[in-house]
């Protein structure tokens, strides 16, 4: 191809790309007003400014994405990204992500650096890219995008811990990057290209021995599995989640989960079905050691740390199927997972305002305190262990009958006994998720133990959050008829 076709399909790309674009462009927007407000009148508002200025990029790149839905550019940049439904809808859980942690910083008033607007704009780009990367090479940039902003704002707290996390995540961020590197190159090299779209790649992958495969696709999936905190990629969250800003934390552990899972998705498409055993006993070791470490934490960020690994088990379950209603369970359990994610940390910081480690003895008695935020935590909770009346009960029956549905078709009893562990630890999972009710409602609130006043924006947000999550337990139809179109 000549030089001039190159660069006629790299314009003819551009109109499909005009959400990232805008993305860099604010990037680079809100840099440069940091540097000129630190000399300027405006100085000590510096960083309500850049709040308020990503919060407008943030909206602005919504709109973009959502003009694209009836506008797909398909593939772009020579199949580098492919521009679909299922990008668009996962670009609009990671954007309203995004603006709910911007709230949270608000409402919190958490003390965050400035240089922490600019980097979550690139870290959003990143996700973005994510979303809709389909060549090795854009594989691993879109992540290494992520992972450095990430490494980044985990060290933006105050005091030694933060620090000492965000090494830890690098440490971990680095070695599970090394590994997916080391498999791109086998792949390159077992099949001459990276592009995972085209038909060389599938048909000299085909050639080589099952074993083979799923030792190279393991350590090309590494780091994807570690943005998802799967095992054995899993040993960073906790002190991660304890060491961090609580709304980095709460962006950390939603916004990469869901670029990651439909990233997931489109790499398994293209493995053969050999990886549904892998995948199953990766589901299945991430469910058994995220709730049984779960059930010995009382730092409440720790025991959502823990907790997230199970989650991140239960939700790869829908792709363990290998079937469209799989990943239409999969799509459902995340936007289920993000919402309650966000509210539950919301809470957290709220209630632990008085305290400089949010733990169970932190909240204790507080139901009494914070009577609608306490039901509106005990609801979340319900939505996590997957009870009704809450769409987490949803999530976990539509991931389940995907699973049940799979081993119909192929009667592997691994899948059996992945479903057995998983509504097994349904119920272990009650023992640690239902401390924070009982701590709230049912412990005596210690005569020193001071409750600061919560805005009356913040208990709307939750509530509205809390009351999304029973709606989509007893209205589903409209999300999955939206995800049923991706």
């Amino acid at each position: 191809m000549r030089l001039q076709d190159h660069l006629y399909h790299v314009i003819q790309s551009l109109p499909g790309f005009l959400p990232e674009t805008w993305l860099a462009g604010a990037f680079l927007f809100i840099i440069l007003s940091e540097i000129l407000l630190k000399y300027s009148p405006w100085q000590l508002q510096t960083t309500g400014i850049l709040r308020s200025l990503t919060i407008g990029a943030l909206a602005v790149a919504l709109v973009l994405v959502c003009l694209q839905w009836n506008d797909l550019g398909g593939y772009l940049f020579h199949h580098l990204i492919y521009l679909d439904h299922k990008a668009v809808f996962f670009k609009l859980i990671i954007l309203l992500t995004a603006l709910l942690v911007l709230l949270h910083v608000q409402f919190v008033q958490t003390k965050l650096p400035a240089e922490f607007y600019s980097i979550l704009l690139a870290v959003v780009l990143g996700l973005f890219l994510m979303t809709m990367a389909t060549n090795g090479l854009s594989v691993y940039l879109s992540i290494e995008l992520v992972s450095i902003g990430s490494y980044l704002m985990v060290t933006f707290g105050s005091g030694k811990k933060p620090a000492e996390g965000g090494i830890k995540y690098l440490l971990f961020g680095a070695l599970s990057s090394a590994i997916m590197l080391y498999g791109l190159s086998l792949l390159y090299g077992m099949t001459g290209t990276l592009d995972f779209t085209s038909d060389v790649f599938a048909s000299q992958l085909a050639q080589n021995p099952p074993l083979i495969l799923l030792v190279v696709g393991f350590l090309t999936l590494s780091g994807v599995l570690f943005k998802l905190s799967l095992v054995p990629f899993h040993v960073w969250p906790p002190d991660v989640y304890e060491s961090a800003p609580t709304p980095i934390v709460s962006f950390l552990s939603t916004a990469p989960k869901a670029a990651a899972l439909l990233l997931l998705m489109r790499l398994l498409s293209v493995f053969p079905a050999d990886f549904q055993k892998l995948m199953a006993i990766i589901a299945l070791v991430s469910i058994l050691v995220g709730n049984l470490a779960a059930l010995w934490q009382n730092d409440l960020k720790r025991l959502m740390a823990y907790s997230g690994i199970a989650q991140a088990g239960f939700i790869i379950v829908g792709l363990t199927a290998f079937n469209q209603t799989g990943f239409e369970s999969a799509a459902f359990y995340i936007t289920v997972y993000v919402i309650i994610n966000i509210a539950v940390f919301l809470l957290i910081d709220l209630m632990g305002q008085d305290t400089a480690t949010p733990t169970l003895a932190s909240i204790t008695g507080k139901g009494a305190a914070y009577p609608l935020l306490s039901v509106c935590f005990t609801v979340l909770m319900l939505g996590l262990v997957g009870l009704p009346p809450t769409a987490g009960f949803t999530a976990k029956l539509l991931v389940f009958s995907s699973l049940w549905e799979a081993y119909q078709a192929n009667g592997d009893s691994l899948l059996v006994i992945l479903l057995v562990v998983g509504l097994l630890n349904t119920v272990v999972s009650l023992f640690y998720y239902f401390k924070i009710p009982f701590y709230l409602f049912f412990r005596k609130s210690p005569s020193s133990l001071v409750s600061s006043p919560v805005s009356y924006a913040a208990t709307i947000l939750i509530s509205l959050l809390t009351i999304t999550i029973l709606a989509l337990f007893f209205k589903t139809d409209g999300l999955i008829v939206w995800i049923r179109l991706l």
